[in-house]
């Protein structure tokens, strides 16, 4: 059992132009090296091209739509047993979902060679709101692995 205490959950501040603590999320995720303001340049011009593209209306709901759609539900824990290892099924709380489908389009947007961070952005954003798309493959990855795994669900902790 650890003897520090639980660290405190701190709060994401809502972007500059959206007012929304899952848009600075987002920023927060695309940011590297602490170049925010790069950042939040790629995310708006994503978002551009995202309402451009679907042609709806307010791409804040787009993007609420595209994680709805690469939320994973359920993940795998490796659990040791008696000198065996087995991949127990967990259901995931809700801001881990949130995090893992943001972080997954993120890095499947940065793994799209020869094409601009925003683009490749955009597109991942359409595709998981189209229910298409690496991110989108990787969740059902995710929820076979746990489904195949089920067996071992009495082993969670």
């Amino acid at each position: 059992m650890s003897r520090r205490r639980r660290a405190v959950k701190r709060l994401t501040k809502p972007d500059s132009r959206y007012g929304s603590t899952l848009v600075g999320h987002l920023v927060n995720t695309v940011m590297r090296d602490g170049k925010k303001t790069l950042a939040e340049r790629i995310v708006y011009a994503a978002f551009e091209k995202v309402s451009e593209k679907l042609e709806k209306g307010d791409p804040v709901d787009l993007l609420l739509g595209a994680l709805e759609n690469s939320r994973p539900r359920l993940e795998v824990k490796s659990r040791r047993v008696g000198g065996a290892t087995y991949q127990v099924p967990l259901e995931i709380p809700f801001e881990r979902q949130e995090s893992l489908a943001m972080r997954w389009m993120v890095n499947a947007a940065a793994a799209r060679k020869g094409i601009p961070m925003k683009d490749a952005l955009a597109n991942e954003i359409i595709d998981a709101y189209n229910n298409t798309g690496g991110v989108v493959k990787k969740k059902e990855d995710t929820h076979k692995m746990a489904q195949s795994n089920r067996a071992f669900a009495h082993l969670r902790w």
